[in-house]
C-alpha cells in the first residue's frame, strides 16, 4: 500500500529525514537509499509517494520512494451573504430605538442608559463572532445559554446584527425562539424600570 505524505525534515549531508503522512500519525523514517537513483537530492516541503516497511529495530521507514505532485490547493470558505431580513427582525431595532427615545423623553433617563446598551451589544456581537469561529475550526464553543444571557442583559441588538450579518444560529428554530423571549423580556424590563415602577 502506498501513502502520501510531505518531507518534514531532510539531513543532507548524513542523508535521511521524516516524512510527514497525510493521514497523520508517527513521522516515518527515510532515507537516501529509499529513493529512486538519479532523481537528484529531496528538499523539506517536498510531496513524496511511499511504501512503508519495518526497519532492523522494528521501527517504520519507507521505502519505493517517489516525487509526487502536490495537491491541488483547497478552495477557501466561501464568503456567506448575510441572512434574509424578516419582518420581526428588521423592525426589532427600529422599534425598540423608537421605545427608547420616547422613555428618555417622558421618564428623562440617564445618559448612560444608551451607553449599557451600546456596550453590552458590542459584546454580544463578538460572542457570536468568536463561537461562529469556533465553530469553523472545531473548538470549544460559547454556551447558547450565554449567548442568550448576554441577549437579555441588554446586548440582544448586536445578537440580532450578529444573527444577520455572520449568518450564526439564524436558523436554528429553537434557539431563535428563546433568544426572541429574552428580546421581549428585556423590552418589558427595560419600560418597566425607565417607568420606575422598580425604584
Amino acid at each position: 500500500m502506498r501513502f502520501e505524505g510531505s518531507l518534514k525534515t531532510w539531513t543532507d549531508d548524513r542523508g535521511f529525514g521524516f516524512i510527514e503522512p497525510d493521514q497523520g500519525g508517527q513521522e516515518i523514517f527515510v532515507h537516501i537509499k529509499a529513493f529512486p537513483p538519479g532523481t537528484g537530492r529531496p528538499r523539506v516541503g517536498q510531496r513524496l509517494s511511499f511504501e512503508v516497511e519495518l526497519g532492523p529495530q522494528g521501527k517504520k521507514r519507507a521505502k519505493n520512494v517517489q516525487f509526487a505532485r502536490a495537491p491541488a490547493p483547497r478552495r477557501g470558505p466561501r464568503a456567506e451573504a448575510p441572512a434574509r431580513w424578516g419582518l420581526a427582525s428588521a423592525l426589532a431595532i427600529p422599534g425598540f430605538v423608537a421605545i427608547f427615545v420616547w422613555a428618555a423623553m417622558t421618564w428623562r433617563l440617564p445618559g448612560w442608559a444608551a451607553l449599557v446598551y451600546l456596550g453590552a451589544s458590542g459584546v454580544c456581537f463578538l460572542a457570536y463572532a468568536l463561537d461562529k469561529s469556533a465553530a469553523r475550526h472545531g473548538s470549544w464553543r460559547t454556551p447558547e445559554s450565554t449567548l442568550l444571557m448576554l441577549g437579555l442583559a441588554g446586548g440582544w441588538p448586536g445578537g440580532l446584527l450578529a444573527q444577520q450579518l455572520l449568518r450564526h444560529k439564524s436558523n436554528k428554530a429553537s434557539f431563535r425562539a428563546a433568544f426572541w423571549g429574552s428580546v421581549a423580556l428585556n423590552v418589558v424590563a427595560f419600560v418597566l424600570l425607565a417607568s420606575g415602577r422598580f425604584a
